[in-house]
């Protein structure tokens, strides 16, 4: 399993890519594949806060329910509205166009914070 190094990660799977100020995040394909077939994700609307280390959302899948959280404190600027009708999207390339959200974050030492990617990839044994 190839975890990209261009971005940071949460311990809970969630991945942080910045570009400028915008961060955007989705999960991990080890979290993809544990939920198995993702049937609906739960995002807040452009214009609301999210707060590091809080849960934004929901992913839900035939398997399980569980939080969306985000790394990083800002405004939304941007979901992935392809989700509301191709949930799969996270499955089938969740590092791509299975993206979940945009945030314009408020300070980007929080992601000094998180997991680079080899971090990430020995917290899950590889």
């Amino acid at each position: 399993m190839g975890v990209p190094t261009d971005r940071r990660y949460l311990a809970s799977h969630e991945w942080h890519k910045l570009e400028g100020e915008i961060c955007t995040m989705g999960i991990s394909q080890f979290a993809a594949d544990e939920l198995t077939d993702v049937t609906y994700v739960s995002l807040p609307e452009p214009g609301k806060e999210v707060t590091a280390g809080q849960p934004l959302g929901e992913v839900e899948s035939v398997k399980a329910t569980s939080d969306l959280n985000s790394g990083v404190s800002g405004v939304v600027t941007e979901i992935n509205e392809k989700l509301n009708e191709a949930p799969e999207l996270v499955n089938n390339d969740p590092f791509g166009e299975g993206w979940m959200i945009r945030v314009k974050i408020t300070d980007r030492s929080q992601l000094d914070g998180l997991l680079d990617a080899s971090a990430y990839e020995a917290q899950l044994g590889g």
